[in-house]
């Protein structure tokens, strides 16, 4: 089911002509003459009843919203033309808004792809744009797209790591843009058949479960103290190659391979200590 146009009128012009009604309706109800036939008077009386009923069929469309019409049961069309509309005074009249909405999820526990339980929530930007399909595909579309939604956040954070395990591999902490589009998709693909689009889906909580949240903080921690160790370590390695290369190209000093042995032993200790290091006055030959 796809949504058409329904039909209206301009209610403006209509109010005229059942204002037009109702005097010619009182002047044959009200007639003055005695020998009358009680012809316009019956003819009055039914202009009247159409009068009132008439007026069933005025409604009001806001600006971004929709009215779907039903007669009898039977989708009669969406009317989106804002202002005073008239329509059949027998359709029944439901609205809907055509305006952008938001919400965030609840914060979910999940387990990522590693198996870590996580927590996450995100918000999902959506908007109606097929009446039709909103009001009689689904039961509660917007209790649909609500249950859809964490259903497909869920179904994602299981597609993925929280962190990284090797370089270029997408995680939910690092590749921000990639899992927002996927989320999206996701949401998206469940949420067509309600005549739903969604605009945006982003992360909006992303955290470790509480029970391993410690564990993994402890992690991430030794994995930075890994990569600035070997961050030091390679520029230690470089700046004792660099100064064995000086001191052999300006002929300052000939050093055998032992001498030239503990030199990069003391370099890199003192590269790479943590404290400060002491310094020894050596008062002997270079070989004392």
């Amino acid at each position: 089911m796809n949504e058409r146009n329904g039909f209206s009128v301009a209610g403006i012009p209509f109010v005229f002509v059942c204002l037009v009604l109702f005097l010619v309706a009182l002047g044959l109800l009200f007639h003055l003459e005695v020998d009358a036939s009680p012809g316009p008077r019956l003819l009055g009386i039914v202009l009247l009843v159409a009068e009132v009923f008439g007026l069933k069929g005025f409604f009001q469309v806001a600006p971004n919203e929709g009215q779907v019409l039903q007669l009898f049961g039977r989708y009669a069309g969406t009317v989106r033309e804002e202002g005073l509309r008239w329509t059949n005074p027998f359709c029944t009249r439901r609205r809907v808004s055509l305006r952008t909405r938001n919400f965030e999820s609840s914060k979910l526990k999940v387990n990522d792809s590693d198996g870590n339980p996580i927590e996450i929530a995100a918000v999902v930007v959506w908007q109606v744009i097929d009446t039709a399909e909103a009001m009689f595909c689904v039961d509660n579309y917007e209790n649909f797209v609500t249950i859809q939604s964490e259903s497909a956040l869920r179904q994602m954070a299981q597609s993925y790591p929280y962190d990284a395990h090797e370089a270029g591999q997408p995680s939910l902490r690092s590749h921000g843009e990639e899992i927002n589009n996927h989320l999206r998709d996701e949401i998206q693909a469940r949420l067509g058949k309600a005549g739903v689009q969604i605009s945006e889906a982003r992360i909006s909580h992303l955290a470790y479960a509480q029970e391993i949240a410690q564990a993994m903080l402890q992690r991430q921690q030794a994995g930075a103290i890994i990569a600035a160790r070997q961050r030091i370590v390679e520029g230690a390695v470089g700046i004792v190659a660099m100064a064995l290369e000086k001191l052999r190209g300006q002929g300052v000093v000939d050093l055998d391979e032992e001498r030239k042995a503990a030199m990069v032993s003391n370099l890199l200790v003192v590269l790479c200590g943590e404290r400060a290091t002491q310094p020894v006055v050596n008062t002997g030959t270079l070989h004392n």
